[in-house]
């Protein structure tokens, strides 16, 4: 605990002056100095401790990035004294706290609730430890500070805002499916029904046995297989933690991640995530078609970008023992010239070919706007440097897919609908 003064006491002191001026002898400043000085600790005394408030936080849990939350403080006063306090709540400021100071009377042995409001302004884990309490004296001259534990954890989740694209996508899943009864058998599908014969009909559909039975020609039809596996990896190295727009590259593949793995608990497969860079640190693995989406989001809130490279051998180790042969690979990393000199070419030609692989990539949307400068010789430079970038981009996408991956590679605002729709064309042409 310290004690401190206010600006109240310095204007207390200047009422010596005209004594000063009077008597300019150094024993009268002397005992003034004393008097004011034992004015302002008593005052300082007859405040009631900090150490004596009680305080129990109410914070909300969690909330979604961009949303508003209430919460509050309840302070008691066990004291017999009236308690005059000045609050301070030291959250970190990406919390979005809306007043971190706070002035409160409270009576003695009653209990009185600070009102509090948080807006996140950064996706993550937000903390308080404690609280710093200042308790005035009577006259106002002098406080007792100290600082009094009151813990406080708020996770700010990812938004999810490619969540308003899921119903059309839903739609275009149902169709398929309705569609699909009359498609092929093929890799991927399953047993559906049987029905009986038309025109156009292939012959090496038909259901002998059930045609005997029924006496009239009868085919089997096929659907997408369901219960699929589904893992999607996200790469969190240092590329992951390039700002593209307002965002940074991480966001993105987390907003793209999650929008597939509603996509396809509406389909009826099993979704796991692993994140990886050195070492594959998060994952969510085992959660239910009812849980996934909420395990994914609350795993994923508190992951940053690690500023090291990914270590493709040991992320592609661990992808072969959490799946098997027809799961589905949903890479989502950079396409990016130095993935060649990374080790992800040989790892992607490994994995395509005992399962289907996509390489999912967020883009700059930078690049297409400087890729049409024109109005001077440096955005003609500028113009010229990117085209080159988007070329060399280009060239690692045709190496990617030349080794068996599907890749994807938009800007951050379409990332999200281009993976669900590469994800649908899979189930469309019966592979997954």
């Amino acid at each position: 605990m310290r004690i401190s003064f206010t600006p109240r006491a310095a204007l207390a002191a200047l009422l010596a002056l005209p004594v000063i001026v009077l008597w300019p002898l150094w024993w009268v400043v002397l005992i003034l100095l004393a008097l004011w000085a034992l004015v302002v600790l008593a005052d300082a005394l007859a405040a009631p401790a900090p150490q004596r408030i009680r305080v129990r936080r109410e914070a909300p849990a969690q909330v979604r990035l961009g949303g508003t939350v209430p919460g509050r403080l309840l302070l008691t006063n066990t004291t017999a004294r009236r308690a005059r306090l000045e609050v301070r709540d030291a959250w970190n400021p990406t919390a979005g706290l809306a007043s971190q100071h706070s002035r409160l009377d409270l009576p003695g042995q009653e209990r009185r609730a600070i009102a509090q409001s948080f807006t996140p302004t950064r996706r993550g884990e937000h903390s308080s430890r404690q609280l710093l309490v200042g308790s005035l004296g009577p006259l106002g001259l002098a406080r007792r500070s100290a600082r009094v534990p009151a813990p406080g954890r708020l996770l700010a989740l990812h938004p999810f805002g490619s969540r308003k694209h899921l119903p059309s996508r839903v739609q275009r899943l149902r169709e398929i499916e309705g569609l699909a009864a009359i498609h092929q058998r093929g890799q991927g599908t399953e047993f559906d029904s049987l029905r009986d014969f038309v025109d156009g009909d292939d012959v090496r559909s038909i259901d002998w046995r059930a045609t005997a039975r029924r006496r009239s020609v009868v085919v089997r039809t096929w659907r997408p297989e369901r219960d699929r596996h589904v893992l999607i990896v996200v790469d969190t190295s240092r590329t992951s933690a390039g700002r593209l727009g307002e965002a940074t590259r991480l966001d993105s593949a987390f907003d793209a991640a999650l929008l597939l793995t509603a996509l396809a608990g509406q389909a009826g497969d099993r979704v796991d995530l692993l994140c990886v860079d050195r070492i594959p640190h998060v994952s969510v693995l085992g959660s239910t078609r009812t849980k996934v989406l909420h395990d994914m989001v609350a795993a994923t809130a508190a992951v940053e970008p690690a500023l090291v490279e990914t270590d493709w051998e040991r992320a592609a180790a661990a992808i072969e023992s959490r799946t098997r042969r027809g799961s589905l690979v949903v890479l989502i990393t950079p396409v990016e010239a130095q993935v060649l000199h990374s080790g992800l070419l040989p790892v992607a030609a490994r994995l395509a070919k005992d399962r289907p692989l996509v390489l999912a990539s967020v883009a700059d949307p930078a690049l297409e706007e400087l890729a049409g400068g024109r109005g001077d010789l440096e955005t003609v430079y500028r113009a010229a440097a990117a085209e080159r970038a988007r070329s060399e981009r280009a060239g690692v996408s045709h190496a990617l897919e030349r080794v068996g991956a599907h890749v994807v590679d938009a800007p951050p605002d379409r990332a999200p609908q281009s993976l669900a729709d590469a994800y649908l064309a899979l189930k469309a042409a019966g592979r997954l």
